[in-house]
């Protein structure tokens, strides 16, 4: 195999320009921007022919390479007007160059025109050349970190001739584990798992641009697992991200020296959440600190990085993403572990899910060569404490850890005993006690005392008002008043929400009590105990917790005013109503810190009523198997209780038949399964209007992210429409100044084009008039000369008429004298041989 360097150099090289206008009090400057790292050229002189003579180089791995080619990440140059003196930068134009273009070899170079070019006159080009070349020194020093031994020789003699190109994962099939290194090396085994726990703030990778799938998209992690590839289960929601841990393993065979020298080599595992086959963000985890130099510790338990990890959208740079708030960064939850093959070990990471809880289980995936397997993880540990006998546990749906820590309540109704009955109107079942602490058998008789009443205590907590804390409470109330027949507390269900300056009126807060007891002390209980109810802020991120008590004084019922009113069977009743509020006071323990100096945290407003129906008229009540257990009945204490009924109560009266009775049995037997049937719709009211509350928060919530996330886009698009609305001024006063000068010199140049052409007139007319003055000079030259020409003429005629007079005269004189007067005749023709070239040279 040969090693190739993962390591590589884009190498931008800026030769010359050609085109460029001449600005001798300018500088030229070229900025190259790939990946959010910039790089600009040294300013040259602004003329027509620029000379840059620079290479831009970014140093980049091979992987990171292919994945930029693939999202087709252009390297932007930009090119400035430099002022010297005041540094002001013009933009002139830009050039972008597709990385898909670079090559290893090497290339010519190209001429780019500069686009959007602002000498809109001159068409600007640069000669641009793009290569990749292997970053020598960054293979060197990877070399002599990772594979080479180190200065103080610590390294053991036997990897002293292992070449880091020799250590890498290599499949055995039959052995069902990846050898790593050479074989006479590999004596240990390892298992290597990752494991991806939770995960949240997804929504913050979806751009506003981005189109999902118009079906319900499915969103999985993926990652490459020495060369496996690993995704886990889908889901489909990215706000509440709900998906089971799931862990994946691989069988190793090396050696811990061998071992630390390919984590060393392939430090990183790169986790991807992806939506199809598109990634929408990424993170690395660093791999060189499982193995750490010297350590052993592998050797006695698992070495693990572990954490929460924050993804980052691809090419956040290329799309100018603002930073994200810590609070508001996606993250995912992942453990890598490592240990050898053969040691046990617990879970290495919390796995936590989205609403803070422990996960009941978590999956594990073994990758092939090793078969696929399912484990079931540490369930959750849950306190449930066992109910009595006439109980029903709460349900697993209701059950938070909280409930379970603080108190457990059935949401089934009370059972009647015979003739005196308990109803609560929330959903609670306390256990029913006597005061006589007196264990209730099947077919038991309890002894009534002659002088009791039968009364019966409302009370309704209506509403809470006048909160003081600044953050809101999800609260319940809570009480207990044994006196009435039952230590169980007695609840308000479901939690409400208070937040300050409003009131809320409590739901199921109406409960009733009928029980039986003597008067005075009725009065002396109501005098000595108070009604303390409890107020409780439910989470079901953390546990219960009690905020405040408010403490009822029931005796006030007593002395209001007294109204009779008929019983069921025409018998005169009294009734008194007492409505209050009352301050609820911080509890002990509580932070005073989140009150005001009086510790009064709300006000409680509430009405009671006590009802008495007069003496009981029933000595003994009998106890049937359906009521075992729920007695609430109140005894007086006495030393001698009544076990002698009198006389008159031997004989049968008509109500104590077996008749009347099984009668009044059935009849009692009815309500209750009235009453079973109104708290079952209860139930499902609630349970419909717990859905319904739910469902609702979800889509709050998942509106209030998604409000978060478009305003926080809003607001970089409002900062990019500032900045461009400021250029766009920038620029429209440019132009109108530009507009201005042009104007001006508009005018000039008019003004100067009407006097050139004034002053082309003017020597047009003045050369036409001296052409014609000279045509006419030229004319009157023309005449004089053809006159001097006649008249020259007419002397020529005249002299050849003379010559020819003379000339026959002279042959006449020769003839007469032909031999004597020579001398005469000589002077003669001498005489005309002289006028005759003076009357030639005249006329010419």
């Amino acid at each position: 195999m040969v090693f190739k360097s993962d390591q590589l150099l884009i190498v931008v090289s800026i030769l010359e320009g050609r085109h460029f206008p001449k600005r001798p009090k300018h500088m030229l400057v070229v900025e190259a921007k790939f990946d959010g790292e910039q790089l600009a050229t040294d300013p040259v002189d602004h003329t027509d022919q620029p000379e840059f003579a620079t290479e831009l180089a970014w140093e980049i791995d091979r992987k990171v390479l292919h994945q930029h080619r693939l999202q087709r990440t252009p390297i932007k140059l930009q090119c400035f007007a430099l002022d010297p003196l005041s540094s002001a930068k013009e933009t002139i134009g830009y050039i972008v160059l597709d990385l898909r273009t670079a090559q290893e070899t090497k290339q010519a170079p190209k001429w780019y025109q500069l686009l959007s070019n602002k000498y809109t006159k001159f068409k600007s080009e640069i000669q641009i050349s793009i290569t990749l070349e292997t970053d020598t020194k960054a293979q060197v020093d990877s070399f002599k970190a990772k594979g080479a031994p180190p200065r103080d020789g610590k390294v053991p003699a036997s990897l002293c001739g292992v070449d880091p190109k020799d250590i890498v994962a290599v499949l055995n099939e039959e052995g069902g584990y990846h050898q790593i290194g050479p074989a006479e090396y590999c004596t240990d085994s390892f298992i290597l798992s990752v494991t991806i726990a939770f995960a949240t703030q997804l929504e913050q990778l979806i751009p506003c641009t981005m189109k999902l799938p118009e079906r319900q998209p499915e969103f999985f992690f993926y990652y490459s697992l020495l060369g496996n590839d690993v995704t886990n289960e889908p889901f489909n929601d990215l706000i509440n991200p709900n998906f089971e841990p799931e862990r994946a393993s691989v069988r190793i065979r090396s050696s811990v020296e061998v071992l630390r020298v390919y984590l060393a080599l392939h430090s990183k595992l790169q986790i991807h959440l992806c939506c199809g086959d598109q990634s929408l963000g990424s993170t690395e985890i660093p791999l060189n600190g499982l193995l750490k130099k010297g350590s052993i510790e592998i050797n006695h338990h698992p070495v693990t990085v572990e954490g929460a990890f924050t993804l980052d959208p691809p090419n956040r740079a290329k799309q100018k993403l603002a930073p994200v708030p810590l609070e508001l960064a996606p993250t995912v939850g992942v453990s890598v572990a490592l240990q050898r093959e053969g040691i046990d070990s617990q879970s290495l990471i919390e796995l936590k899910t989205q609403n803070g809880h422990e996960p009941e289980h978590s999956k594990k995936r073994v990758l092939t060569p090793i078969k696929e397997t399912t484990l079931t993880g540490p369930k959750s540990p849950s306190v449930s404490p066992i109910p009595p006998h006439n109980q029903t546990p709460p349900t697993k749906d209701d059950a938070t850890e909280s409930e379970v820590e603080s108190l457990q309540y059935d949401k089934e109704p009370k059972q009647n005993a015979k003739g005196i009955s308990f109803i609560p109107a929330s959903l609670t079942q306390p256990v029913a006690t006597s005061n006589a602490s007196e264990v209730v058998t099947s077919g038991q008789k309890i002894a009534v005392p002659a002088t009791s009443h039968h009364f019966c205590f409302s009370i309704d907590l209506r509403s809470i008002h006048g909160l003081e804390i600044s953050f809101p409470v999800n609260c319940i109330l809570r009480y207990s008043y044994p006196f009435f027949g039952s230590a169980a507390p007695i609840m308000t269900n479901p939690p409400v929400e208070v937040r300050k300056n409003m009131e809320v009126f409590l739901p199921q807060s109406y409960c009733a009590f009928d029980f039986a007891t003597m008067p005075h002390q009725l009065q002396d209980t109501f005098l000595r105990i108070p009604l303390l109810v409890e107020l409780w802020h439910k989470d079901k991120m953390s546990k219960d917790l009690l905020l405040g008590i408010a403490r009822v004084q029931l005796s006030n019922v007593l002395s209001a005013e007294k109204t009779r009113f008929l019983g069921a069977n025409g018998e005169h009743c009294w009734r008194q109503t007492y409505s209050e509020s009352v301050p609820v006071m911080a509890a002990q323990g509580t932070s005073t810190q989140l009150f005001r100096s009086n510790n009064r945290i709300v006000d409680l407003s509430f009405t009671m009523t006590l009802e008495d129906y007069g003496l009981v008229k029933m000595r003994e009540i009998f106890v049937s198997d359906s009521s075992q257990g729920l007695s609430a009945v109140q005894q007086k204490p006495s030393s001698s209780p009544l076990t002698a009924p009198c006389p008159s109560e031997i004989q049968m009266e008509p109500r104590e038949t077996l008749e009347y009775k099984a009668a009044l049995e059935l009849e009692m037997w009815k309500e209750m399964q009235e009453d079973i049937f109104e708290s079952q719709l209860k139930q499902k009211e609630l349970a419909h209007m717990q859905a319904l509350a739910e469902e609702w928060k979800k889509r709050d919530r998942e509106r209030e992210s998604l409000v978060k996330k478009k305003v926080a886009e809003y607001s970089i698009l409002e900062g990019k429409l500032q900045k461009a609305l400021t250029e766009l001024e920038n620029r429209e006063q440019q132009l109108a100044s530009v507009e201005v000068e042009l104007q001006r010199e508009r005018k000039e140049l008019q003004s100067e084009r009407e006097r050139n052409l004034q002053e082309l007139q003017d020597s047009i007319r003045r050369a036409k008039d001296d052409c014609v003055h000279q045509v006419d000079l030229e004319r009157l030259k023309l005449k004089q000369l053809e006159e001097d020409k006649h008249r020259l003429q007419q002397q020529l005629n005249d002299a050849e008429k003379k010559y020819k007079i003379l000339e026959k005269e002279f042959l006449q004189f020769k003839d007469q004298q032909s031999n004597k007067p020579e001398i005469r005749l000589q002077s003669e023709i001498n005489l005309l041989t002289l006028e005759k070239p003076s009357k030639g040279g005249h006329m010419r």
